[in-house]
């Protein structure tokens, strides 16, 4: 079913969107002036990597577009999938998710070389520039608890680096308000509907990927530079 049948957020003109922008910007000062905030990196990075093998990440932190488009221009990264992860196979399904009452959160998939980009790389890009750690069940202009800040963890190494993280953020007060990312072991991810898959790449001049999402990936550039892909990898897969 294309996109334009299933209406998610608004198509506004270029005046309403501005004034959604400036309604609800992130809030805390940091994130304030720029979109983004500089972190320290993580103390905790986990084991070094052997061999060649592929990992993945599952991280929730509002609309998933957005956070797709981050990491999809993060070098070492070799896919992103939009998808589902929380609830139950059968509301794996994005009207139902859109209730807010299936326990989905919508959340991106993250394949990566830890040769390249380790886990906790992902991090650092994912609390400074993907979303906003301190607000509780929503991101922007989106509220609801398919919107929450949550990181998703494969296995016992995951769990400790993002615990040690968050921590380790919180004793520096770097934001002005708690983080409220949550902490859930991945039972199951499940990949989102066609149409939302490189949305951001598709879909450039939706003011709603124009006053949300494109200022991520400009922040990713500015604060990593040395880690931004000009040429974002697509899922081309599907």
């Amino acid at each position: 079913m294309p996109a334009s049948s299933l209406p998610r957020r608004p198509l506004v003109g270029l005046g309403a969107a501005l004034a959604l922008s400036a309604a609800f910007a992130w809030t805390p000062f940091t994130h304030a002036a720029s979109g983004a905030v500089t972190l320290p990196p993580p103390a905790t990075t986990g084991p070094t990597p052997t061999g060649d093998a592929l990992q993945s990440a599952v991280l929730a932190g509002g609309c998933f577009w957005g956070i797709e488009a981050v990491y999809q221009h993060l070098d070492g990264v070799t896919e992103v999938v939009s998808g589902y992860s929380g609830g139950e196979a059968a509301t794996a399904d994005y009207r139902l998710v859109s209730t807010g009452r299936t326990e989905h959160a919508e959340v991106v998939r993250i394949t990566y070389d830890p040769r390249q980009v380790s886990y906790a790389q992902l991090l650092q890009v994912f609390f400074s520039v993907a979303h906003d750690p301190t607000q509780l069940d929503r991101q922007g202009p989106d509220r609801g608890r398919q919107y929450r800040s949550a990181i998703f963890y494969a296995d016992e190494t995951q769990q400790r680096v993002a615990e040690a993280y968050i921590d380790q953020l919180d004793a520096a007060g770097v934001f002005d308000q708690p983080i409220v990312t949550r902490l859930d072991p991945l039972n199951a991810f499940y990949p989102a509907e066609d149409y939302h898959q490189d949305y951001a790449y598709h879909h450039p001049n939706q003011p709603y990927i124009v006053f949300n999402d494109l200022p991520k990936v400009a922040n990713l550039e500015r604060l990593f530079p040395g880690d931004y892909r000009d040429s974002p990898v697509l899922d081309t897969a599907r």
